[in-house]
């Protein structure tokens, strides 16, 4: 395999060659991703961020232009490993109930492993989501999951154990809230409460709960499994 190379300008200002230039860009990002999720936009720094990569404040500058456009980047690149976590489901060699129930189950599996994706999104969330309205990236990556649901849904609905009328786009935000929640506070409520939300066991409990508040909702009282 053949290897891109890249020339980039170094500190003195010398052309140096870059291998794998992709693999670069992707470690900027991750390293990226960890320092927005910690300090936000406005507390990240460019400087830190190239210290903690194979790079230099130079090469980020070069493939991301400015701080913002990294961090858009970054927003991107968290939406795309869920959604690519999801397209690995196979929804369709399931049935309707065991397809929701797969995607509930990831879904919070996923927000649990992955809490620098909640941080990033809560930190848009301040920024009223401006970010994410100029990435057409973001946009066709979360009408494939509407898809997803919609799909089974509908298959549900058909086969007449799912009710009819339900938005799908409701589902979908009622799945992430339920799955959001249980990483953007969980640090608070286990203080306040004075039990770890985050042990195994309370994890373990939690993902069971969400999985049955979703499928009472979606399917119909006469087809719902006996516990």
């Amino acid at each position: 395999m053949v290897q891109t190379k890249r020339r980039v300008a170094a500190k003195d200002g010398k052309p140096v060659r870059v291998q794998d230039p992709e693999g670069v860009r992707q470690n900027i990002i991750e390293i990226a991703s960890e320092e927005f999720a910690l300090n936000g936009l406005a507390g990240a720094r460019i400087d830190e961020i190239a210290a903690r990569t194979r790079s230099s404040k130079r090469m980020i500058y070069y493939y991301f232009g400015d701080k913002e456009g990294l961090y858009l980047r970054a927003l991107e690149d968290a939406y795309r490993l869920v959604r690519e976590g999801e397209s690995k489901l196979d929804v369709d060699g399931l049935g309707p109930l065991e397809a929701l129930r797969a995607l509930v189950e990831f879904t919070f599996e996923h927000h649990s492993k992955h809490e620098n994706f909640i941080r990033m999104v809560m930190i848009e969330n301040v920024h009223h989501g401006k970010y994410l309205e100029k990435s057409g990236v973001v946009r066709d990556l979360n009408v494939t999951a509407i898809g997803t649901i919609e799909t089974v849904y509908a298959r549900g609905v058909a086969e007449r154990i799912f009710r009819k009328g339900l938005d799908p786009l409701e589902l979908h935000w009622q799945i992430s809230a339920l799955c959001f929640f249980n990483v953007s506070n969980r640090a608070t409520f286990s203080k306040i409460f004075g039990r770890d939300m985050g042990s195994a066991k309370a994890q373990a409990s939690l993902k069971k709960r969400v999985v049955d508040m979703v499928i009472r909702t979606v399917v119909r009282p006469d087809q719902l499994p006996r516990d």
